[in-house]
């Protein structure tokens, strides 16, 4: 038997120490956590993402295939959040400090891929925190009580991730978003899909 499988009642829920009480989705994290969620998923969807990028779900609905769907969703990060004109975003490469321009969704996520303890990762779970109200439990070790040095490890890490970028959690919100509407086009009739993410140490993290 494996020992770090996740128990099969379907009242099993995350505990209060994983979750906060609010979070902007349409489902409390204490229904996200839970095992019926996951038994009956209904569709995640961030408060006002769809709404205020309604023109861009639009411009997408009669366009059949993916890979062009994905060059207009680029095309639109590209002019919505000005990442080709980081000037017009307010960026000038004159003053001193760190330079955090071309720390887009992109870059992100490839810094998540490689390291999932990195700078880039951090931010990537203060965001799920922040917007399913999931707590991180684990970043380059034990984030709970007793962890205090870790915790403030992360905290520093998601810091420097965010300094002086370009609306990037509001850029990760909109990149969900196309995620999930993709996922609905390409998989119209199914209720799950399978993905698999490899981890290290899996001893260390805390299995709820």
């Amino acid at each position: 038997m494996d020992e770090n499988r996740q128990q099969t009642t379907t009242s099993a829920s995350l505990p209060a120490h994983a979750r906060l009480p609010i979070n902007h989705c349409n489902l409390p994290s204490v229904i996200l956590g839970s095992l019926t969620f996951q038994h009956h998923p209904t569709p995640l969807r961030l408060d006002g993402v769809e709404q205020l990028h309604a023109a861009l779900f639009e411009s997408l609905d009669p366009v059949a295939d993916a890979d062009t769907r994905a060059g207009h969703f680029m095309d639109y990060m590209r002019s919505g959040f000005l990442l080709d004109n980081l000037d017009e975003a307010g960026f000038d490469e004159q003053k001193r400090g760190i330079k955090r321009g071309k720390a887009d969704y992109l870059r992100t996520l490839r810094g998540w891929l490689f390291d999932a303890d990195g700078k880039e990762a951090a931010v990537l779970k203060s965001w799920v925190e922040s917007r399913f109200g999931l707590l991180p439990l684990n970043h380059r070790g034990p984030l709970g009580v007793g962890a205090e040095d870790n915790y403030h490890a992360y905290l520093s890490a998601r810091a420097k991730g965010l300094y002086n970028t370009n609306a990037l959690e509001s850029q990760l919100d909109l990149l969900y978003s196309y995620c999930q509407y993709e996922v609905t086009r390409q998989y119209p009739s199914e209720h799950h899909v399978t993905l698999y993410r490899g981890i290290n140490r899996i001893d260390e993290h805390e299995i709820l």
